[in-house]
C-alpha cells in the first residue's frame, strides 16, 4: 500500500502573539462595529497563544485591493511552498525527477496557470509530471489531498506523488467588512504550508517510519452550502463562517467515524491515533464528547491550533507532522477534517516505527 516517505511545514517568520491580533481587532472594529468591546473575549475563548501569519501584523492595517492582495498570494505560496517541497525531497533522499504527480491545494487565491505550474517551473520538475490542482475544499483539503494522493500512488505502484497545500487566509482579510462572520475569522485564522510525498510500492522509502495507506471516505452533507465558504464580492474573498459547525459536527462524526471504521471492520477503540483538523476549540469539544475515547486523544491537534490557529487546509497536516516528531503509537491511525460543502473527510493509516 502506498506510504508516506516524507512531510514538511512552514513557521513564517511572523508568528504573532493573539493578544496582538486582539488589540489590532478592538482598534480595527471598534468604530464601525460598537459592541466590539463585549466580544473581544472570544480572542481568548479560542485557546490560541500565537498566529502563523505571512506578513506582519501592520500589513492588515492598510487597505489592499483585491488584485494586491492576490499577487501576494502567488509570490508568497510560490516561495514558501518551493521550500516546504526541497524539505521533503531532502528528507526523502529522492531525486526530484523522481516525482510522477503534483498535488496542489488551496482555496484563499487565484492563479491561472495554477501554482503547481508555476512549482514545476521554478523547481525545473519533470516536464510530464501529471497535474492536479484543486480549489474550494478549505478546511476538508488537507485529508482530501492526502486521500487523493495515496490513491493515485495505488493505482501506480512506481509513482512518487507531491502534495502541496497552501492557504494564506490573513491574505482575504476584508478591512471594510464589519460582518460578524469577518470578525471571528479575525480570532482563528492564519496561513500555513504543508508538503508531503507519498509513494508506492514499488518504491524504496527510506524513512524510519512506516505510515501506510488502507482507506478513505468522503462525505457531503445535503442542504448545508451556506455553513462554511466564500461570498466572492467585488473586493475579494468574503468569508461565511457559520456558528452551527459544532453542532453538525457533534450530530454527525460519531456515526460517520464508527460507519467509516465497521466497513474496514475496526471500532474507535481499535484507534490508536487521531489526526484531526481542529477547526477551533468548539470544534475540538465537539470531538471529545461525540467520540469519548479515554485520555488526551486531540492533544497533538490541540496545541497545533494554539501554536499556529486555524490554517485551513494544511493545518491536519501539521498535526500528522506532530505526530511523526513527537512521537506515536503503533497500530491505526484516523486523519478526519470537515470543510464547505458541508463535508467530511476521513483517511485510515497504518502506523508503525521501523
Amino acid at each position: 500500500m502506498p506510504s508516506l516517505a516524507a512531510i514538511s511545514k512552514i513557521d513564517f517568520p511572523f508568528k504573532i502573539d493573539q493578544k496582538e491580533v486582539k488589540k489590532y481587532a478592538k482598534d480595527f472594529f471598534a468604530p464601525s462595529f460598537p459592541q466590539v468591546e463585549s466580544m473581544l473575549s472570544a480572542f481568548d475563548n479560542t485557546e490560541i497563544v500565537t498566529r502563523n501569519f505571512c506578513k506582519s501584523l501592520d500589513y492588515y492595517s492598510t487597505l489592499h485591493t483585491f488584485q494586491d492582495q492576490n499577487v501576494e498570494y502567488i509570490r508568497i505560496s510560490l516561495e514558501y511552498s518551493v521550500r516546504a517541497i526541497e524539505e521533503c525531497i531532502s528528507t526523502a533522499q529522492i531525486n526530484k525527477d523522481d516525482i510522477t504527480d503534483i498535488i496542489f491545494i488551496s482555496t484563499t487565491g487565484l492563479s491561472t496557470p495554477s501554482l503547481d505550474a508555476l512549482i514545476i517551473n521554478k523547481m525545473r520538475l519533470n516536464k510530464n509530471i501529471n497535474r492536479m490542482a484543486i480549489f474550494g475544499l478549505g478546511c476538508g483539503g488537507g485529508v482530501a489531498g492526502y486521500s487523493k494522493a495515496c490513491i493515485l500512488a495505488k493505482a501506480n505502484p512506481e509513482a512518487v506523488v507531491l502534495l502541496v497545500a497552501v492557504e494564506l487566509c490573513s491574505l482575504t482579510f476584508l478591512r471594510n467588512d464589519f460582518s460578524m462572520s469577518n470578525f471571528i475569522g479575525t480570532t482563528l485564522f492564519s496561513d500555513g504550508i504543508a508538503a508531503c510525498l507519498i509513494v508506492g510500492d514499488h518504491y524504496v522509502n527510506n524513512t524510519k517510519n512506516e505510515i501506510t495507506f488502507l482507506a478513505s471516505q468522503s462525505k457531503l452533507y445535503y442542504d448545508s452550502l451556506d455553513v462554511m465558504g466564500w461570498n466572492f464580492v467585488d473586493e475579494g474573498f468574503k468569508v461565511l463562517f457559520s456558528s452551527d459547525i459544532p453542532s453538525i459536527i457533534a450530530k454527525n462524526v460519531n456515526n460517520d467515524i464508527t460507519s467509516f471504521l465497521d466497513r474496514n471492520h475496526l471500532k474507535i477503540s481499535d484507534v490508536k491515533n487521531f489526526i484531526f483538523h481542529p477547526g477551533g476549540k468548539k470544534v475540538i469539544t465537539a470531538y471529545e464528547e461525540a467520540l469519548s475515547v479515554e485520555g488526551d486523544f486531540l492533544k497533538n491537534t490541540r496545541e497545533v491550533m494554539n501554536e499556529n490557529g486555524n490554517m485551513s487546509s494544511p493545518t491536519v497536516l501539521y498535526v500528522l507532522e506532530r505526530f511523526l516528531t513527537q512521537g506515536f503509537e503503533d497500530g491505526y491511525g484516523l486523519m478526519s477534517s470537515m470543510g464547505p460543502g458541508f463535508s467530511c473527510e476521513m483517511v485510515l493509516l497504518q502506523m508503525n516505527e521501523k
